[in-house]
């Protein structure tokens, strides 16, 4: 049983990562919590469900074009609603307010053209093959997940270590005003990173649909676990957004071994109490 929810709580901060790596980098940039970033991830799962399922696209294909749609979901959000409240400056608060707005439309659309009712995203990943792991069981789609997880964490510290285009978002998020005044294009860097941010969010909808399957309201809860992931580990630290997500998938997993899994979210949030009280920046952030 240890091992067992040892690799449970390792999947779900697996899971929890890939939504709070693209929460965090828009975070890092923009200084509000873009609550449509949980729509996005949505968005990106029933696009792989009307393309592979309904429309019988290649499955890779179709994967490819549920990012694809998402990245350029998230763009133009921030290309016509968001670039133009900050250049009104409008608070974090305003901004939080219209993502949420942005989150319950988007939302709402998906529901009337895919219905309210839980689906399958594909019969895919239904007869996965599992693996034994330290007396433990795996899934074929659980290692796709801390796979893609360790490369996308890998890429993003090469991208902002190495390239020109990671020392631009670098600047903004230390302070867009001065980044600004040395020549930097922030609006332009900032689009850039809503999508990237974007699609990296509709790959998460779309391994998790695999996973779980799908429903139009799976993104609000995805979201405030990567939101508490965000805040445990350091909310805006790419690097402290990763280690709060799997800290927050343990605590999940083995704070519920001797009582009911009912209990999980409730452990969850407690867990984000005790850190807003006592360790408010998070783990990595001083």
């Amino acid at each position: 049983m240890f091992f067992q929810l040892l690799l449970n709580g390792i999947i779900a901060g697996a899971i929890y990562a890939l939504i709070v790596l693209g929460f965090n980098l828009i975070y890092w940039v923009t200084k509000f919590f873009n609550v449509a970033h949980g729509v996005i991830a949505v968005a990106g799962a029933y696009t792989v469900l009307f393309l592979y399922k309904m429309m019988k696209f290649d499955l890779f294909v179709s994967i490819f074009l549920g990012m694809l749609l998402a990245g350029i979901l998230g763009f133009l959000m921030d290309r016509f609603i968001f670039s133009y409240l900050r250049k009104r400056k409008a608070s974090a608060v305003s901004m939080f307010v219209t993502s949420l707005g942005i989150f319950t439309v988007v939302q709402a659309v998906i529901a009337m053209i895919f219905s309210s009712q839980f689906q399958i995203l594909t019969d895919t990943f239904t007869t996965q093959r599992t693996y034994i792991v330290f007396n433990g069981v795996v899934t074929d789609i659980h290692l796709i997940i801390m796979i893609t997880v360790v490369s996308i964490l890998t890429l993003f510290h090469l991208i902002i270590n190495r390239t020109t285009f990671g020392k631009a978002v670098k600047a903004i998020g230390d302070d867009a005003e001065v980044a600004k005044i040395v020549g930097i294009n922030t609006d332009r860097v900032i689009g850039y990173v809503f999508l990237i941010g974007s699609v990296i969010a509709g790959l998460a909808g779309i391994l998790i649909g695999f996973d779980t399957g799908v429903m139009p309201t799976f993104g609000m809860g995805l979201l405030l676990k990567g939101i508490t992931a965000s805040i445990i580990g350091g909310i805006g630290n790419i690097y402290g957004g990763v280690l709060g997500s799997f800290l927050l998938g343990l605590v999940e997993n083995f704070g519920v071994w001797k009582i009911s899994g009912e209990w999980k979210d409730a452990i969850a949030f407690g867990l984000l109490i005790i850190f807003l009280v006592f360790r408010p920046r998070g783990i990595m952030n001083n």
